[in-house]
């Protein structure tokens, strides 16, 4: 496996890209025959409908209803896009861009709202029914996420994902979602973002349920994701793949990183294990052995020994666990944003906490666009699937969000975006050319702007703008939108490098 850790410029020219006397293509930059376009949401996020027709509440809907600041604005998802009741609006948004793709969540306690199939919700079932068959009869493949952090209250009164009995419950709800919807549904998604989720949720407290477990909450949480990921890709595996025959992953939230001084040791050291702990802590036990990265296990062993604690606060698999687990994915779902750099930083003081578990400091170049959290940085992606292909054995990859914010909310011009986005399909148009990268699939997140967890409906990621404060909810495009449907039409784009 070779990693290229050493930083590209946006002008950078590989050997192989100047040794390709065809290059840049005379022809622009046409993507390979039955590439997927698509786009992304999530139930909470666009729905509504908190407690409609019998859903239960989530632990969304207990979060943003207790206050206290902790979302922008005290804002919550009650009514959202109210995709609830406008699924129609949100279809005719999927064929003015010509998707052939859409990727959305299930809500768990829409269908069951107390997380068990002890009571199941019909008109939750009636609901999906209908997105799933609108889409198909007009020629868009339906990617379905099972969790997209939306954990049915009632569960995590009973510890949630910090507790192994959430592994069986998870397993229940897959089976019923495969049972209900698997005829017409050939692309699954268990679990959206499970690093990002455990860390947030169980360790810092920021999402619900907001209580922090610092160095310790993240890693069990992230131990019966994996658990219950591996569980339900077996029950598919074994009860419906044979009839229905779909595919199942989950998808991983993975920034690039690049160390801060390519000619230091400890900077490049620093690096790899930033990508251990972010993309690796997921991707190694389910794509290769069952088990969490050396270098993961090692680090946590010797923070928790440093700090007193008589084992390492990362839990470990057990033999059985590591057979379960290994080989419990049919394709690689990722997510991208950004990049950043990063440097050796020492926990001296044997401080509890993720970044000072991993001994590093993150930070952007300054030299870089920034949009809030996300630094324009469209190289990143390239060099990400890049280290995915070496490193896992070039599976077919399927990028379920990618996405920038919109600066000016009321502005519908968003050309500046666009350009972001054209240089992204620039990177994975030269991924798949000139790296080989196995990449199938495109999903920009999101189709419609929507409430984005904590900071409310203060950032736009929408192609279509929605007037929050017009009860109609209307959908507009932005420019965005009208450039990446003729990207769909052209599969691909048109200009040179």
């Amino acid at each position: 496996m070779t990693v290229y850790w050493a930083p590209l410029n946006k002008g950078h020219t590989s050997s192989r890209l100047a040794a390709c006397s065809s290059w840049p293509p005379s022809d622009g930059m046409a993507f390979p025959a039955g590439f997927g376009w698509g786009a992304s949401t999530a139930a909470y996020q666009v729905e509504g409908g908190w407690d409609a027709d019998g859903k239960g509440p989530s632990v969304w809907d207990t979060f943003t209803h207790q206050g206290g600041e902790r979302v922008f604005k005290n804002q919550t998802g009650d009514v959202a896009c109210g995709s609830y009741t406008l699924w129609e609006e949100d279809l005719k948004c999927i064929k003015q861009l010509g998707l052939t793709h859409y990727c959305f969540s299930l809500s768990w306690s829409r269908l069951l709202p107390d997380g068990t199939t002890g009571f199941i919700n019909q008109k939750g079932i009636d609901y999906y029914n209908k997105i799933i068959d609108d889409l198909l009869a007009n020629g868009v493949m339906p990617i379905v996420t099972l969790y997209h952090f939306d954990l049915p209250q009632a569960l995590e009164n009973k510890g949630g994902w910090l507790s192994e009995a959430i592994v069986e419950s998870f397993d229940k709800y897959a089976r019923f979602c495969f049972s209900t919807f698997g005829d017409r549904v050939k692309q699954w998604i268990t679990i959206n973002e499970p690093n990002v989720f455990a860390l947030l949720a169980y360790d810092l407290g920021i999402f619900p349920p907001g209580i922090p477990h610092v160095g310790t909450g993240g890693y069990q949480a992230a131990h019966n994701l994996i658990k219950a990921h591996a569980r339900s890709w077996h029950s598919y595996n074994s009860l419906f793949r044979r009839e229905q025959k779909g595919m199942v992953s989950l998808a991983i939230f993975a920034p690039w990183v690049e160390p801060a001084d390519p000619n230091s040791v400890s900077d490049q050291e620093a690096a790899k294990r930033a990508i251990a702990f972010s993309l690796d802590f997921f991707a190694k036990p389910i794509f290769t052995d069952g088990d969490y990265p050396e270098v993961v296990k090692s680090q946590i062993a010797f923070m928790s020994k440093k700090q007193g604690y008589p084992s390492s606060r990362l839990p470990e698999f057990t033999e059985e666990e590591k057979r379960m687990i290994k080989g419990t994915a049919d394709f690689f779902a990722l997510h991208y944003y950004t990049t950043r750099l990063v440097k050796y930083q020492e926990n001296k003081k044997g401080e509890l906490g993720f970044l000072q578990d991993v001994e590093i400091e993150i930070f952007p170049d300054p030299s870089w666009i920034s949009l809030g959290w996300i630094y324009v940085v469209p190289w990143g992606i390239r060099k990400l699937l890049k280290y995915i292909k070496d490193t896992y054995n070039n599976p077919v990859i399927y990028i379920t969000e990618n996405g920038f914010s919109q600066g000016d909310p009321a502005s519908l011009d968003d050309t500046q975006r666009w350009e972001y986005f054209r240089q992204t399909f620039q990177e994975l148009f030269k991924a798949i050319q000139l790296d080989k990268v196995n990449l199938k699939i495109y999903c920009a997140w999101t189709l419609l702007d929507n409430f984005e967890w904590n900071d409310g409906y203060s950032k736009r990621f929408g192609l279509f703008h929605v007037d929050f404060e017009d009860p109609a909810r209307p959908r507009v495009p932005y420019t965005s939108a009208k450039e990446y449907a003729k990207i769909i039409q052209n599969n691909g784009l048109e200009d040179h490098l």
